[in-house]
């Protein structure tokens, strides 16, 4: 048995992507700040049948994202699938002409340094079992750029670039990396950018293997 990972549980999209991987027979590993939250959520997937556990970990601090990710491993089963997708914070999202060096600071380590943090650490794991999957979540600026969100903007750019070198970098050792692009906003009511529905799209993407980038609906004009 191998184990999803999650870098970034909630209740919307983490729990949804959570019970999705969890019902196809993964281990689940649920990474986050808040340590009740985890029990939260670590209790409703045990309830409906799925093996989980909750690791709590910052992705501005880089060693405890290690230290979760490898005490998963350890716990649950190698990772064969790792989600990233933190919920970046309201202060990343200034205008550009608010926003100064300094100020790009916790969006790039957020988008940059945690990704790569996340995936050097199960990178080794992932070669060991010959596979595995790569998911990164980011919003519309990833591919168009907003002046009024500047550190998103710029961070989820970098992050793709980064993703898109791992999609190139891993194909030959069959591990997949890939993106979702969320243009709006993730609403229960939404046809294609519910939970549910981005949690299927998410697990179709692992499965299917095929290509890089993925939208969850059409960018708007």
């Amino acid at each position: 048995m191998t184990t999803f990972a999650l870098v970034g549980a909630g209740p919307g999209l983490g729990l949804a992507t959570a019970r999705r991987f969890g019902t196809a027979g993964h281990t689940v590993a649920l990474i986050s700040r808040g340590t009740e939250k985890l029990e939260a959520l670590t209790a409703e997937l045990t309830r409906e049948g799925i093996q989980a556990r909750g690791f709590t970990a910052d992705v501005l601090d880089i060693e405890s994202l290690e230290g979760a990710l490898h005490a998963a491993a350890q716990a649950l089963g190698p990772i064969e699938i790792l989600q990233y997708s933190p919920a970046p914070r309201a202060d990343f999202m200034r205008p550009v002409l608010d926003t100064g060096a300094d100020d790009l600071d916790a969006p790039l380590s957020f988008s940059v340094k945690g990704p790569v943090t996340a995936v050097n650490a199960v990178l080794p794991g992932m070669r060991a079992l010959g596979r595995g999957t790569l998911l990164f979540v980011n919003g519309g600026s990833a591919v168009r750029p907003h002046r009024d969100r500047a550190g998103t903007s710029v961070a989820f750019a970098a992050e793709s670039a980064y993703a898109r070198m791992l999609h190139d970098a891993l194909a030959a050792e069959n591990i997949h990396a890939a993106q979702l692009i969320v243009p709006g906003a993730i609403r229960p009511d939404a046809e294609h950018s519910s939970p549910e529905a981005l949690a299927r799209r998410l697990y179709d993407i692992h499965h299917e293997r095929d290509g890089f980038r993925h939208y969850a609906e059409p960018m708007p004009d």
